[in-house]
Parts: C-alpha cells; sequence; structure tokens
C-alpha cells in the first residue's frame, strides 16, 4: 500500500512500525483535536483511512467520512491498540488485498 491515513491520536507509538512491516510505504498522521482539522482536504495518493475512535474529534470523523465517500477512498475505525487496527485492516478489503501479511493467512 502506498500511502494510509491515520486520524486520531496526539502520539502513534510504535503503530507506523507495525504497519511499515504490514507495507505501508507512507502514512500520514492528523491528531484530529483541532477545530481548523475539519477543514483540510484527503491527499491523492492516500489509499485508506484509518480512524483512531478514541482520540477524535466528532465533527472531524463525520466530515472525514463524507469526504472519504467523495473520493472514493475506504475508511477502517479502530481504537489506538494493534490488536485493535490489526483487527480492523483484517476486515478491510482494500488493505487485505495488499498486505503480505494477509496473504500468507488465506
Amino acid at each position: 500500500m502506498e500511502a494510509l491515513m491515520i486520524v486520531g491520536a496526539d502520539r502513534l507509538g510504535a503503530i507506523p512500525d507495525h504497519l511499515q512491516k504490514l507495507g505501508v510505504k507512507n502514512i500520514i498522521h492528523i491528531n484530529g483535536r483541532k477545530v481548523k482539522q475539519v477543514q483540510r482536504e484527503i491527499p491523492e495518493h492516500v489509499e485508506l483511512i484509518l480512524v483512531l475512535t478514541d482520540f477524535i474529534n466528532h465533527n472531524l470523523s463525520k466530515k472525514l467520512k463524507e469526504k472519504a465517500s467523495k473520493q472514493s477512498v475506504p475508511v477502517c475505525y479502530a481504537k489506538r491498540s494493534w490488536c485493535s487496527i490489526y483487527k480492523a485492516l483484517s476486515h478491510c478489503d482494500s488493505f487485505c488485498e495488499q498486505c503480505p501479511l494477509m496473504k500468507e493467512e488465506r
């Protein structure tokens, strides 16, 4: 996967390292707490949006979902834990098609 956008959480910890092991090359992070971030556009090269639900402005989540729908970008929702993120991504078809680890499990 070329680019993944993560929305939510102030710090990501080891999450980017885990995602890179799954084949994500570029990770864009927005913390989702500032009101102005609602106006931010989704970059064209983003293939998937991961929303960390326990650390996001509710209005941003709603607007992000609308923008993603217009751009045909899939959105996955998870808590900030790696277990929750991995589970959400494993149910997202557009991510699973490109993930080398998911291909091994099938």
